[in-house]
């Protein structure tokens, strides 16, 4: 006989997982005593929205799955950003949470919630589990859900008599045959055919790299594209990575917050394709007026996203790297020199501005800086706010990664994401970047990587103000700056140096580069704080 928190553990060894991030409690209990005697590490998050996020991290940094748990409740509603956040920015992820039990459902009893109720709008699907018997197939369908066409979270909910009732024996289905869920992953021929035929007659063409690139694992299938027809590339924030920074043909990050060079090509070219994009308000203020004069090819997995936010001439729904494959065989163009002449002048005539100030550090040109000191496939994760802006524009990306939360701008997103990146990759330089805004967001996690001998490095802009939205009002709102100033800020260091974790304080950019190396040559956990101007622009 076996029981269902047993069969709950053997399924994820079954599909190869070695780490869950999560929080216990009395309903999730069960599992938790069956995991604790497997090889499968489990990481004590300091709270769970935390969990999650380091689930996301680790899918991303190691193209896999990853695992969060939560007990009922309070435990799983805490989660619901997370999970939301991953959703959004289309990562792979299984969230299992505990619940009342079964004949109390319904009833308000301790710590109930309905949390396939509450997530249903941001997972690609979610179970509610009522028989032990049902959980081998629950979960194998949950990973091949969260990992195939568009990847996404799935939610699976356990009552906790679900996880005690036993049936006979255990059995992992081998396959899976969800009816109604067959991606199409391939890309109709014909509809690529009328892309490459559009193309080449094309005289102002510009390739759009969103998250679906690399999500896909078609950066090295893209860049063979972009080499072959000499075509201009410009990305989404997700799409940041795909292009090394300082490859000729790569003119930066769309949208309101991007490069003028980048938005100037997009608004100027007669050809778009897009890869893997949504191309929201935040990458294309008014899509429908840049598709007015332009020809636009969208490429996606996720059929419902191809022409939801830009009206769109030829749709392909497969798979980026199936599709650019199928393009690299027969295109059979290059792109002409003279709009590669213009955009090489709108690089230097929109190059991004540095205003610095006395005493303190200039952001943007010390990213840049950074972003040469770390090594090969370094990890880079940046929060929400100003200083993703910064991340965005200025670091330099060659042949590592960039995590950040894009769809939702989740502050808080950074660190525990970082924990996560490196339990994935623990070998690589894995810096978290953030403000002093969102690092009193998730700093308890500091005990996390603590406790797991994680070498984390986190660097805070500390500027004293939420800067972003303080940015907004001294633009929108006449320089009144409601609820933006974070008079009470505490003493990073000290909170560092109650954990143990070494750190810095740097009010100059020499300060910030020589501490930076420090950082970097640490095999512990380090914390640098930079004191930045609170007028320091987003760009």
């Amino acid at each position: 006989m076996i029981n269902g928190a047993e069969i709950m553990v053997k399924c994820l060894q079954a599909e190869g997982v070695e780490i869950v991030f999560g929080y216990p409690g009395a309903v999730i209990c069960p599992f938790f005593d069956k995991l604790y005697d497997t090889d499968i590490k489990a990481v004590l998050v300091r709270q769970e929205q935390n969990a999650a996020h380091a689930a996301s991290g680790y899918a991303r940094a190691l193209s896999k799955v990853g695992v969060c748990v939560a007990t009922s409740g309070p435990g799983a509603l805490n989660m619901i950003t997370g999970i939301a956040t991953a959703y959004m920015d289309s990562i792979p992820m299984v969230a299992i949470t505990g619940q009342v039990k079964s004949d109390q459902l319904g009833r308000d009893v301790f710590q109930e919630a309905d949390i396939t109720g509450a997530c249903e709008s941001f997972v690609k699907h979610s179970y509610l589990v009522k028989d032990a018997a049902d959980l081998p197939r629950v979960f194998k369908e949950a990973f091949h859900i969260a990992s195939t066409g568009r990847p996404g979270p799935v939610l699976i909910d356990v009552p906790v008599d679900v996880q005690q009732d036993e049936i006979e024996e255990f059995v992992y289905p081998e396959k899976v045959n969800i009816i109604g869920y067959k991606p199409s992953v391939s890309g109709h021929p014909m509809q690529i055919k009328r892309a490459l035929d559009i193309l080449s007659t094309a005289k102002r063409p510009v390739i759009v790299a969103g998250g679906g690139v690399l999500t896909s694992g078609a950066k090295l299938k893209f860049r063979e594209f972009v080499k072959k027809t000499n075509m201009p590339v410009i990305s989404t924030m997700m799409g940041i990575g795909t292009m090394p920074s300082d490859d000729p043909l790569y003119v930066g990050m769309i949208g309101s917050h991007g490069r003028k060079a980048a938005n100037k090509v997009i608004h100027d070219s007669d050809l778009i394709i897009v890869c893997g994009a949504r191309v929201g308000d935040r990458a294309v203020s008014s899509p429908d007026q840049v598709a007015e004069h332009t020809t636009v090819i969208h490429i996606d997995i996720d059929p419902a996203e191809i022409g939801k936010n830009m009206k769109t001439n030829i749709p392909i729904v497969g798979d980026i790297k199936n599709v650019m494959s199928a393009m690299l065989r027969d295109v059979e163009y290059t792109t002409p020199q003279e709009w590669l002449d213009s955009v090489e002048k709108w690089k230097k005539d929109f190059a991004l501005p540095y205003k610095r100030f006395d005493g303190y550090v200039e952001p943007k040109s010390f990213l840049e800086k950074l972003s040469g000191m770390m090594r090969s496939k370094a990890i880079l994760i940046a929060d929400v706010g100003q200083n993703q802006i910064w991340c965005a524009n200025s670091y330099k990306m060659s042949d590592g990664r960039f995590f950040t939360s894009g769809g939702m701008g989740t502050m808080g997103y950074s660190v525990p994401a970082a924990i996560g990146a490196k339990f994935a990759r623990p070998t690589r330089d894995v810096v978290a970047v953030c403000g002093d805004g969102s690092f009193q967001m998730m700093f308890n996690e500091l005990a996390t990587i603590v406790q797991n001998g994680l070498n984390v490095k986190i660097i805070v802009m500390r500027n004293t103000v939420l800067g972003m939205v303080h940015e907004l009002q001294d633009v929108h709102y006449n320089s009144r700056y409601a609820v933006t100033e974070l008079d009470a800020f505490p003493d990073f260091r000290r909170i560092a140096e109650a954990y143990g974790i070494e750190s810095a304080f740097v009010s100059d950019n020499d300060e910030a580069e020589a501490a930076a190396q420090k950082m970097l040559k640490s095999d512990k956990p380090f914390l640098l704080v930079c004191n930045v101007h609170p007028g320091t622009p987003s760009r």
